[in-house]
């Protein structure tokens, strides 16, 4: 028998990987960690809620009455789709934003990033088509690209989704003879671009879907955060045959217990129920216990009202400060979420600029982070969630004296070099 061969000096086991290990790539966000946990640099990349305001004394004494009362549940196993307490919880939210949910439908997962992972383990072979809006989320982007997948980006604009354009890339898409497996989409609020899909393109889309036969992965962790308290009609509530919906507590309630959820037709969410059972056996019964006594013994819809007041204030010290510092850039007003889009004039490279950023202690996130094909070059995501107003205009600031340089460097020397 012959000896195999064991990789290089950096890794040992480097010809042992899967195909698909070698698809994984760092987040573009998670590597700007290290930089803007520097309390002297202004993060504007980065998509964390603020938690501040949540009543931490009262839920401190709820997690001890918790473990004093239901230790033994809490500290157990649990069923593989869920806890039926907190699924029943669960279609009161969606029904916050006029779902009609059956809560037989709903699999807990651990954050709606497994979710997402779990859809895509079960539709998608190497080379199968995804189509995704143009920008789309960059932690989806890297789920994909894990599987092995084909994205196809579809153009967006103020109003959302374009469906004409969406058409265009399932009819392109079949020419090649590529199978289309679903179309991702963030319709409220959207992950980076901040805007929302109109209710007339909804209803275009979801026929378009049902057409040609194609399945939506909606995405929804910002519908309940609309400054004015305004909510659109879901894709699942229009088409729900045709809809696998997303749906998370991190933006509205807190990341750290990471709890989300699929809402998925009965024959995929069996599928759902043994991928995830596969991955994890059960979710976190003390993440589902708390977050279920949060929304019985709280007042979560005036905790939500207080995020949207919060976050609006936020929003407008940004779209203020873009105004005073940038106005040789573009920008989206986004009417709830946690982000708005800026579009830098022409010939300048975002990614190349960040290092000169993080130099004058700003950070955001570069356009090409949201894009599986390397456009995004001129653009960027700016986050006004986190950091409170003040700070989000000196980093605004800070980011207006970098964009300036590179205006001046542009005139002297050209586009930047890109890679």
């Amino acid at each position: 028998m012959g000896t195999q061969k064991k990789g290089t000096h950096l890794d040992l086991w480097q010809d042992s990987y899967a195909a698909r290990a070698h698809n994984l790539r760092e987040s573009e966000i998670r590597a700007l960690f290290s930089v803007v946990s520097r309390p002297e640099v202004v993060s504007l990349a980065g998509g964390m809620p603020n938690i501040h305001d949540l009543p931490l004394a009262e839920l401190a004494e709820g997690a001890k009455q918790l473990v004093l009362n239901h230790g033994e549940q809490a500290m157990q196993y649990g069923s593989g789709q869920g806890w039926a307490p907190l699924q029943e919880s669960i279609t009161e939210v969606m029904s916050a934003e006029g779902i009609n949910a059956n809560p037989d439908n709903v699999v807990i997962t651990t954050g709606s990033q497994q979710a997402l992972d779990l859809v895509t383990q079960l539709f998608i072979e190497p080379g199968d088509v995804i189509l995704a809006e143009s920008p789309s989320y960059v932690g989806a982007l890297g789920v994909f690209n894990a599987y092995q997948a084909d994205v196809r980006h579809v153009g967006l604009d103020d109003q959302g989704l374009i469906p004409e354009e969406f058409a265009s890339a399932v009819e392109q898409a079949r020419g090649e003879g590529k199978r289309i497996k679903y179309l991702y989409t963030i319709p409220n609020f959207h992950n980076p671009a901040g805007v929302s899909m109109s209710i007339p393109r909804r209803k275009e889309l979801v026929e378009l879907c049902r057409k040609y036969g194609v399945l939506i992965l909606e995405d929804n962790p910002y519908g309940l955060l609309g400054f004015e308290g305004q909510t659109m009609i879901p894709l699942v509530e229009l088409a729900p045959d045709l809809v696998v919906y997303l749906g998370s507590f991190s933006k509205i309630f807190a990341p750290g217990f990471r709890i989300g959820w699929a809402y998925a037709p009965p024959a995929v969410r069996d599928k759902l129920i043994v991928a995830s059972e596969s991955a994890i056996l059960s979710p976190s019964m003390v993440g589902q216990m708390s977050i279920h006594a949060y929304l019985r013994d709280y007042d979560w819809r005036g905790q939500i009202d207080s995020y949207r007041q919060m976050y609006r204030g936020r929003r407008d010290a940004m779209l203020d400060a873009l105004a005073t510092y940038l106005p040789e850039c573009t920008w989206t007003v986004p009417e709830g979420g946690f982000y708005t889009w800026l579009t830098l004039p022409s010939g300048m490279d975002s990614k190349a600029m960040l290092s000169r950023a993080v130099a004058e202690l700003v950070a955001y996130t570069p356009g090409t982070a949201f894009y599986a094909d390397n456009q995004g070059h001129e653009n960027l995501r700016l986050s006004f969630c986190y950091p409170p107003a003040d700070e989000i205009r000196e980093g605004v600031r800070r980011l207006a004296k970098v964009v300036e340089r590179e205006i001046e460097l542009l005139k002297l020397f050209g586009s930047q070099e890109r890679h």
